[in-house]
């Protein structure tokens, strides 16, 4: 005889804190800062933000911390237009990957300054290799939204 069960569905929240260690403590006190810090790898040369404990490349201890420009430019963007689990903001807001100058990696983080109710306006202001510079909040609190957006220049 077969075992007859039920199933529901039902949504489960974990807050949790953890630990974000050496690496990413630096790179977050610098936000508090108004500065990017990244990290160069000292066999390839490659330098990524936020910082690495070691080269993903090479698997090579990183060098120092080093301030990175805070300007940049747009390798892929999206528009968000309906709320999902964990959005920075409410809809709707542009998230991009944005290669800041001189770093070897990209980073994910919101872009502003455009007027979002006028979708067609912001399909044709906003292209790849758009350049961007980091806008601040007032507050800081050591975290990557401390850089309020990117705005294009």
């Amino acid at each position: 005889m077969g075992k007859h069960f039920s199933t529901f569905r039902h949504d489960v929240w974990l807050p949790y804190k953890f630990a974000v260690g050496q690496v990413f403590k630096a790179f977050y006190d610098g936000l508090k800062e108004e500065k990017i810090l990244g990290n160069q790898c000292q066999s390839c040369g490659k330098i990524f933000v936020p910082p690495r404990s070691f080269c993903p490349d090479c698997n090579v201890d990183m060098g120092d911390y080093t301030e990175v420009s805070q300007e940049g430019e747009i390798v892929t963007w999206t528009l968000a237009k309906e709320a999902f689990f964990g959005s920075p903001l409410d809809p709707p807001f542009i998230t991009a990957l944005i290669r800041l100058d001189g770093v070897s990696c990209d980073l994910l983080h919101l872009v502003g300054g455009f007027d979002l109710s006028d979708v067609t306006g912001v399909r044709q202001r906003i292209k790849k290799n758009r350049r961007v510079r980091a806008v601040w909040n007032d507050e800081k609190q050591g975290h990557l939204l401390d850089i309020k957006y990117f705005e294009p220049l």
